[in-house]
Order: C-alpha cells, then sequence, then structure tokens
C-alpha cells in the first residue's frame, strides 16, 4: 500500500504511529510501524475494525498479534502462493494423464499398423511396398514426437519440483514463527475459519510460561530464546496428532483442537503439562543447573460467535485464573 502524504501530513502520522507503539508496548519493528501507519492513515476498514474491537475487549495488541493483522489484512501473498501452488499441482497431474493417453494413442498406431502390414495386397507389389513405407514413416515421427514430449515433460516436473520447494520454503516463512517453528496467529484464525464452516468443535489450550522473564532477567535473552525454544519443541511433540500448535504471545503458546470436547483437551493439557515440566535446563558456563519452567494451562471452547482472538483471549484468561488458584490448569465453561 502506497501513501503520497505531504511531509506535514507524514511527520503528524509518524508521531501518532510513535505513541501507538509506545502505548502498546510495540517495538519500532517495519511491520509494527507498516500497520500501524496504515491504521493511523485509516486506510484499511478491516484492519481498524480488528483493532478497535481489540482495544474495546481489551486484547493485548503484542507484536505476535500485529503479524495475524498484518498477514490477515494486509499482505495477501500467502493466498497466492497457495493458489499457485495448487495451480502447479492440477498442471503436473494434466501433464501426467496426457502422457499416459499419448502413450495409449502411439500403442494403438502400432496395433493399426499391425492390422495394415498383414491386410496389404499381395497381388499388387508396388503398391504395397509404397504402403508399408509410408506406414513406416508415419510411425517413426509419432514415435520421434513421442519421445520429444517425454522429454518436455520431464523438463517440466523438474522446474515444476523446483518451484514447490521454493513455494513451500516460502509458504513457510508465512505461516511459521521463525523463533520456535510454531504456526502463527493468522494461519490459526485461517484454520479456525475453515472448522467453524465444518460445524467442528473448536478448544483451545493456552499455554503461558510463568517465569520467561524470570529466566531472562537472570541469564540474559539468549537463554530465554533457548527455554522458548525448547518448550516449542516439546509442545509441538506432544500435539502433533491431536492439534495446531501457534505461537500467540510473547510467553504465550495457544493449541487449536478441533473435535475434541473439553474433557479430552484436559487430558491433552496434564500430557503437555508433565512433558515440559520435565525439561532441564544447565548453564552452559558453569554447568549449573538452571530453575525448572513453571506453566500456567488454560483450556476454553469456542462459541459460534467468537474468532479466534476471543479463542484466545478466553484460553489466556483460564491460564491466569489457574495461576492464581495455584492449579496446573483451568478450563473455561
Amino acid at each position: 500500500m502506497m501513501f503520497h502524504d505531504p511531509m506535514a501530513v507524514a511527520q503528524e502520522k509518524m508521531t501518532q504511529v510513535c505513541l501507538f507503539l509506545e502505548q502498546h508496548h510495540l517495538p519500532p519493528t517495519p511491520l509494527n510501524y507498516q500497520v500501524a501507519y496504515i491504521h493511523i492513515s485509516a486506510a484499511n476498514a478491516e484492519l481498524d475494525a480488528a483493532i478497535e474491537q481489540a482495544v474495546k475487549s481489551k486484547t493485548k495488541i503484542d507484536s505476535v498479534f500485529v503479524e495475524q493483522l498484518y498477514y490477515q489484512f494486509i499482505d495477501q501473498g500467502q493466498k497466492v502462493q497457495s493458489q499457485l501452488l495448487e495451480g502447479v499441482d492440477s498442471l503436473m497431474t494434466q501433464l501426467q494423464d496426457d502422457t499416459e493417453a499419448s502413450q495409449k494413442h502411439v500403442t494403438q498406431f502400432a496395433q493399426q499398423i499391425s492390422h495394415c502390414v498383414h491386410n496389404l495386397d499381395e497381388h499388387n507389389i508396388a503398391k504395397s511396398k509404397r504402403a508399408l513405407t509410408t506406414l513406416t514413416k508415419q510411425t517413426e515421427l509419432l514415435l520421434k514426437q513421442h519421445k520429444q514430449f517425454k522429454q518436455a515433460l520431464l523438463k517440466s516436473r523438474q522446474d515444476y519440483q523446483q518451484s514447490q520447494k521454493l513455494l513451500k520454503e516460502l509458504r513457510k516463512q508465512h505461516l511459521l514463527d521463525p523463533q520456535t517453528g510454531l504456526y502463527k496467529r493468522h494461519f490459526l484464525q485461517q484454520k479456525v475459519e475453515l472448522w467453524q464452516s465444518q460445524q467442528k468443535t473448536v478448544c483451545a489450550l493456552s499455554v503461558q510460561v510463568e517465569n520467561l522473564d524470570d529466566f531472562v532477567s537472570r541469564f540474559g535473552d539468549m537463554v530465554g530464546e533457548v527455554v522458548l525454544n525448547r518448550i516449542a519443541k516439546s509442545l509441538k511433540r506432544y500435539v502433533v496428532e491431536s492439534g495446531l500448535p501457534g505461537r500467540t504471545g510473547k510467553q504465550e503458546f495457544t493449541v487449536i483442537l478441533a473435535d475434541i470436547d473439553l474433557y479430552t483437551a484436559d487430558v491433552i493439557a496434564e500430557k503437555v503439562r508433565k512433558g515440559v515440566e520435565r525439561l532441564k535446563f544447565v548453564s552452559a558456563k558453569g554447568k549449573v543447573p538452571l530453575p525448572n519452567v513453571a506453566l500456567s494451562l488454560g483450556i476454553a471452547q469456542l462459541a459460534p460467535e467468537q474468532d479466534l482472538n476471543a479463542l484466545v483471549k478466553r484460553a489466556g484468561y483460564a491460564a491466569q485464573k489457574a495461576q492464581s488458584l495455584g492449579q496446573s490448569c483451568y478450563t473455561s465453561h
């Protein structure tokens, strides 16, 4: 989205953008700045409505949430790439079908030639020889064309595989959080909308790291990132067959579960808690054991009128209540 604001207007907007970032404790990254500038400019009605709704409902507007807004309302590239990938798949399927049909035609043509040869007029040798010569040339031409087609198909397949590799890498950049490798919020939003349209029950498991700030303040940002990555990997391992694990906040993960009731979600939550709390961290310098990870887990079920943001918020509140009650997990009813 291009803006052509006069300098005075641009400076005024920059001031408002800085105030917006400061108000929500957002770092001035290019993505955060762009979303804020578009919002201040009132240039995207859907984006403005989403931000206003978040403020009204007191949803935390952090960098992860802003990134969801960016991919949901500003950057539609991921959808285009998905459509392109599907188009390439369709093209290769069609080429494969054409190849099989071509091979079938060649076989049929060869059979026809054989039939013609057996029915040549033995009483007219000159005519028979001319017919046989013509048929032989046509056969050689057809076989040559078929060989060229197969070579072109092979090259197309190689190009397709390379393109598919690049497209998958682009999709990975769009869908996965670079720090943890878990799904981004906007992808979770797409899946929730799909499951809603399919009339599926959807639950969310919020996993909040209570003492991440303590790790960072005592041992530094690098240790905090290591702790976060280890937790993310453990979370992914324990829910890989049951749900979609995503990064929904600085120290919050959310697992979206489809066609699962609250009781089953509670069983999954307990499995996650035990698995993560078994993680051990040791200082690389002095081999000194670091504190154990403390988690709060909350479970909520999606109501028909809600979206992902409302579901994540309810599950997050449930996790905070678990912490206040001294429980490992709390289910919001």
